[in-house]
């Protein structure tokens, strides 16, 4: 029989039969190796659904002729580093965080671990870089309430501030001199001014000098007679340019007048012996400290 397909003048192939505006579409067949390329990956996918988990099940899956799985061989290698890690966190229990810094190998695990930690749980209130904010110390610097020595960190982590449902737990407290009328107006201002001058502030010089006499006689014991802090009291350090609250005149003043008493959970009981080490070995190692 005549073949009734209509063939293309010009070019003498086939048309597919549809025609636009007078444009007919060609009837050009696909490449060769187009087709065995596409027929190799159907035989590929029927090979892979037989071989390898695939089709979803009311509560599971095929498991395939292989009986691979790629959760089975997540569980293998997180047990794996599991017993590898277990090696280092018995080590870390039995000693002290100053012996863990001492260890170049610990020291690195200790870290490592620590930065961890210290994303999950530390960074709410220090901020992504341990640079604290109004009221969350700067754990950089190396001006610390505290102290800033290895075993002095762990401790404030594993009992933490001011943290009433510990019983280890560090406490300081400073008197509301304004509002519980231990100091009068004038006599405020006065040290604040000379809290000002401590610290190389711009201040009232005569203010300032009658300031002495009143943080002598009311502040001089917690924060010494030149403002330097005392870590066993928890007294910060007034004669630096670093404050916990804020060094304005105003900041300083509502300080004086009824301060702001911040509180740090101890981390001891929620996340452990170990962790509150590597916590304690990541923090020393970002500079400040002692």
């Amino acid at each position: 029989m005549k073949d009734q397909r209509d063939i293309d003048e010009i070019t003498g192939i086939h048309t597919t039969g549809h025609s636009w505006d007078g444009i007919k579409e060609l009837n050009n067949p696909l490449p060769r190796w187009w087709l065995w390329t596409f027929y190799a990956t159907i035989v590929w996918s029927l090979a892979y659904v037989i071989a390898y988990p695939a089709w979803p099940l009311l509560n599971s899956a095929t498991q395939g002729v292989l009986g691979w799985n790629s959760r089975t061989d997540l569980h293998e290698a997180v047990a794996t580093a599991e017993v590898g890690k277990a090696v280092f966190r018995d080590k870390i229990v039995n000693m002290t965080v100053p012996e863990i810094l001492a260890d170049p190998e610990l020291r690195a695990f200790a870290t490592s671990a620590g930065a961890s930690l210290f994303k999950v749980n530390c960074v709410q209130c220090h901020g992504s870089g341990a640079q604290g904010a109004a009221g969350y110390p700067n754990l950089n610097d190396d001006s610390w309430i505290w102290g800033g020595k290895p075993e002095q960190i762990e401790q404030t982590i594993a009992h933490g501030i001011r943290d009433t449902s510990n019983d280890e737990t560090r406490q300081s407290m400073m008197l509301a001199f304004g509002k519980d009328e231990v100091l009068n107006r004038d006599q405020i201002s006065q040290v604040v001014e000379h809290v000002l001058s401590l610290s190389k502030m711009e201040h009232d010089a005569e203010k300032a000098k009658n300031g002495a006499v009143v943080f002598t006689e009311n502040c001089a014991s917690c924060h010494g007679e030149g403002g330097q802090g005392n870590i066993e009291l928890g007294a910060p350090q007034l004669n630096d340019a670093i404050w916990l609250i804020g060094g304005s005149r105003e900041l300083i003043t509502q300080q004086v007048n009824e301060p702001r008493h911040g509180m740090m959970p101890g981390w001891k009981a929620r996340l452990g012996t170990e962790a509150v080490k590597e916590l304690a070995s990541y923090i020393h190692s970002l500079g400040g400290g002692q």
